[in-house]
Formats: structure tokens, C-alpha cells, sequence
């Protein structure tokens, strides 16, 4: 696991490692809820409570509405998308491989590498572009905004300069979205908030605050990142660790939360791991939470910490179609949608069922297609990813 300690701005994509904490960090986590605190913005002064609400907590929906399904996706076709490029430069048979990445609807990151003082227009700009006029359409977006984070997160907290600066940059980009139709994936490798020197929960107070923010926007809906089926793992606390970073991160704003974000891990263990972490916040108050699952990496799915290669966050692509599972490699998954129980996925029944009630949609939030999954792009590796998944046929 390598430690990100920030991005040059001229970068148009972050550092996205794969993740998995090390197994003493979360077993020696704090225990207990998120408590009431109160943030004052550094520009405009004016606050915001992030109060978790306990196991008493939230009105229940009688009729559930998917926010993501009925509605075009944008796919984004400029400089801010690292596969566009490529696309547009190609030619002949790689041009129709490549566009198999390029124009599909993807959740691009957005973190710290963009200044304070750009992050509106270049949200503005994404949607813009992502929409192609037509305001109804949904863009989807990952913000990857906390510092520390990944390692360094588990050995020092945000200073008071980084908190206000977090927290202005999160008022900026929630008002750069406005009205339009977005799904955000908040903070990526989530298990790392519970890593914080002491058992603090500064880290997840932030994201607690920009679930709220964000979610106060009237067509935002926010999945806040709960790690994967793999991690936390049962070891290390399991769906209880993962309910404890929703609660602790603004479960109680966000429409719902992610998984898989980082990891490739197959979407029948994601699928499971979304209802059963769904059932135990429900009991907690937090009705109807469900998940969206990343599959744009586990087309040839395993359990993070099983690669045999020698750079796990820059694994193999795998050699075709029929590679034995037995290969630890990696390879695009299901493409993006809300048809999660659809026949053709070849999903067991079993798994069809949970994901009609636990999920919302699947969506391309990693990118396999990159060099560590952060950059540059990889022509050679994108083209035999596209080779290599066997979901290319069916979407």
C-alpha cells in the first residue's frame, strides 16, 4: 500500500490505491457513535450540525424511489476524462475498444489536487459537458477530498487549516452542483476514518459534513463509501465496522452508501454485503439505505490481499475471457446500471433478489484502465481489459 501524499494540479485524475488497512489498525478502533459537532464555514460563517442519530433515529419510507434509475446517465467527452483522449486519437478496431471505456458513464474523482479555488468551475465545467443540454441528465461524480488520508490518515488528523479548507472546498463543489441531477461517491476507502490516532473521529466528522452539504442540494443523492465485502473483513469488524463509518460519516444525510470503490471483489459478495450492512442500519433507524457496487474492476473478481503479482494495485489484466478463476488478474466488470437483477448479468438467483431490494445501481467508480489505478492512462492495458471482460457482448 503505498501513501499519497497529494497530486501537482495541473493532474486531472488522483492517486486511487487499492486499499486494505492493516488488520491491527482496525481492531484497536474507538467504539461508539458519532457525536454532535458544529462546523463554521471560514468564508461565509455559518454553520452546520453533523449529529449522528442513534438507534432511535429516522422516519421510514413507505414507497421507495430509485434517484438513479429513469433518467438519462452523461458520460463526460473532454479533458478532465483520461480515457477521452486515447478515444478520440484512435482509429479503426482500437477506436471501438477504447470507446467502450471512453463513452461510458463513469464517476470521476475529484479531491485536493484541485485548489479551493477552482473546484466550482471545474464541477460546473463536468457537468456541463457530462449533460450535453439536457438538464435531466444524471452525472456522476467521486469526491476523494480528505487530507490525511489512506495511510497517513491512521498516524496524524486534519490541522484546523486543512479542516477549513475541506470544508470550504465541499461548500463550493455542492454549490457548483445546484439543481443538477448528481449521484456522488464520498470518500473512497472509507475504513481508513477509522484508523485515526486516538479513535478521533475528526476524519469522519468531515465526511459527515459533506454528506450533509452535499445532500442538501434538491437532485443530489450521496452514497458514502463503506470499504468492500473484503474490508473491513470479518476479522476486523465486518458489517459492524462498516455500519460504524455510515453512522459515524452521515449516514443519516446520504441516500445510501458504496462498495468497491478500490477493491475486486465480485459483485454476488458485494451484492450480500450491501443488504446485510442495509439490515443493520435499518435496525438503527437509518431506513432504506441501499447501496451502489462498483464493477468496473471485477470482471475476474478476488479478495484483496490474494494477488499473486508483484504490485497489488497494479495487478495483471487478464489474458481473455476464459481465464480460470483460479488467475488472480483483473478485468472490467458488469457496465454501468440500474438493471441490477438483469437475467443476462448470469448472477445466481439468490444474488438476483438481494440486488432488486439492497441496490441501486452498478457503476464504473475505479478505473482499471490506468497506470495504479491513478495515472496516466494505459492504452496497452485498456485495450486488453476490453479484450479480457466477458461483459463486452452483453451490454
Amino acid at each position: 500500500m503505498r501513501v499519497i501524499l497529494g497530486v501537482p494540479p495541473e493532474s486531472e485524475d488522483p492517486p486511487m490505491p487499492s486499499a486494505l488497512a492493516p488488520l491491527a489498525v482496525l481492531l484497536s478502533l474507538a467504539t461508539g457513535l458519532l457525536s454532535p459537532v458544529r462546523h463554521v464555514d471560514a468564508e461565509s460563517g455559518s454553520s452546520a450540525s453533523s449529529t449522528a442519530i442513534e438507534s432511535t433515529a429516522a422516519a421510514t419510507t413507505t414507497t421507495y424511489v430509485n434517484p438513479l434509475a429513469g433518467r438519462p446517465w452523461g458520460t463526460y467527452e473532454g479533458p478532465q476524462e483520461l480515457s477521452w483522449a486515447p478515444y478520440v486519437d484512435a482509429t479503426g478496431t482500437r477506436k471501438k475498444l477504447l470507446g467502450y471505456i471512453a463513452l461510458k458513464p463513469k464517476a470521476k474523482w475529484f479531491g485536493a489536487w484541485i485548489p479551493d479555488d477552482q473546484i466550482s468551475q471545474r464541477v460546473k465545467d463536468y457537468i456541463a459537458n457530462a449533460q450535453h443540454g439536457d438538464t435531466s441528465t444524471l452525472v456522476q461524480m467521486s469526491v476523494f477530498r480528505m487530507v490525511p488520508w489512506e495511510h497517513e490518515a491512521c498516524s496524524r488528523l486534519p490541522t484546523k487549516a486543512e479542516r477549513t479548507s475541506y470544508r470550504r472546498w465541499v461548500d463550493r463543489f455542492a454549490n457548483a452542483i445546484g439543481d443538477a441531477h448528481a449521484a456522488i461517491v464520498l470518500q473512497p476507502d472509507g475504513p481508513f476514518a477509522l484508523c485515526a490516532p486516538g479513535g478521533s473521529q475528526v476524519p469522519s466528522h468531515l465526511v459527515a459534513y459533506a454528506a450533509k452539504v452535499l445532500s442538501a442540494q434538491p437532485n443530489t443523492s450521496v452514497y458514502v463509501e463503506a470499504g468492500a465485502a473484503d474490508w473491513p473483513a470479518a476479522g476486523q469488524g465486518g458489517v459492524d465496522a462498516a455500519v460504524k463509518i455510515l453512522v459515524r460519516g452521515g449516514i443519516q444525510y446520504a441516500h445510501g452508501f458504496a462498495l468497491d470503490s478500490t477493491h475486486f471483489d465480485s459483485t454476488t459478495d458485494e451484492v450480500a454485503r450491501a443488504a446485510a450492512i442495509s439490515k443493520a442500519l435499518a435496525a438503527l433507524g437509518y431506513a432504506e439505505r441501499r447501496a451502489v457496487i462498483n464493477t468496473s474492476s471485477n470482471g475476474h473478481p478476488y479478495e484483496y490481499g490474494t494477488y499473486t503479482g508483484k504490485d497489488p494495485d497494479n495487478p495483471f489484466v487478464c489474458d481473455s475471457t476464459t481465464t480460470p478463476a483460479s488467475t488472480t488478474c483483473v478485468t472490467i466488470g458488469i457496465p454501468p446500471t440500474t438493471n441490477v437483477a438483469a437475467t443476462k448479468w448470469g448472477l445466481p438467483a439468490a444474488t438476483d433478489k438481494l440486488a432488486r431490494r439492497y441496490v441501486d445501481a452498478y457503476l464504473w467508480i475505479g478505473r482499471p484502465w490506468l497506470y495504479r489505478q491513478s495515472q496516466p492512462f494505459v492504452t496497452s492495458r485498456a485495450l486488453q481489459l476490453v479484450r479480457s471482460t466477458p461483459w463486452r457482448r452483453l451490454s
